[in-house]
């Protein structure tokens, strides 16, 4: 037995909530945040037999796509910020990141 932990982005969770649903994974969901620009983010975690981690990774794919998204940076906390302009940056953003974990035991009660 294995845990997928994926971190998707919130555009993302309700679109892959569904498909999981679709293809018989249960999953829990966790809201979360992003370090690298404090955005919002929901963290799945979904329990399944070793010979469905693949088709779980492959449903996460499919639904989480990376995308370029335009952000204005933070201001600098110290210095001189008269002379800081604040352009908007061009990031990529969305996709997911997945970690896939051994289960010792599982327990439903």
């Amino acid at each position: 037995m294995k845990l997928v932990l994926a971190v998707v982005q919130d555009q993302d969770s309700n679109k892959l909530s569904k498909a999981l649903v679709d293809h018989n994974f249960r999953a829990t969901k966790l809201a979360s945040t992003g370090g690298f620009l404090k955005s919002g983010n929901t963290t799945f975690l979904i329990g399944t037999e070793d010979i469905r981690v693949e088709k779980a990774l492959q449903v996460i794919k499919d639904n989480c796509q990376s995308r370029e998204q335009l952000v204005a940076p933070v201001s600098p906390m110290g210095g001189n910020a008269d002379s800081y302009i604040p352009y908007p940056v061009e990031v990529e953003v969305g996709g997911a990141t997945v970690f896939v974990l051994p289960v010792e035991q599982f327990h439903h009660f």
